[in-house]
């Protein structure tokens, strides 16, 4: 089964803060909703670009994209 990560994008100059934020509700509805998750977190793409994602497999995504309404995704491929 393939992994994806969902992701929404933040930017301007509260994007990190923003990220952070979004990344406690995305921690929420993983427990609240006993989504399967691969992986949570935050990245900086550039100082004016941030993220917050959800990495999970492709089963649960249907109705997290549903629901959450991520601005993109990918395939996942975690850092060793």
């Amino acid at each position: 089964m393939r992994k994806l990560k969902l992701i929404w994008d933040f930017k301007g100059p509260d994007a990190q803060k923003t990220a952070a934020h979004h990344l406690i509700h995305l921690d929420e509805y993983v427990k609240d909703n006993k989504v399967v998750s691969l992986a949570t977190g935050t990245e900086q793409i550039n100082d004016n670009h941030f993220i917050a994602f959800l990495a999970l497999e492709e089963l649960f995504m249907p109705a997290v994209r549903d629901t959450l309404k991520p601005h993109r995704g990918q395939l996942w491929q975690p850092s060793n």
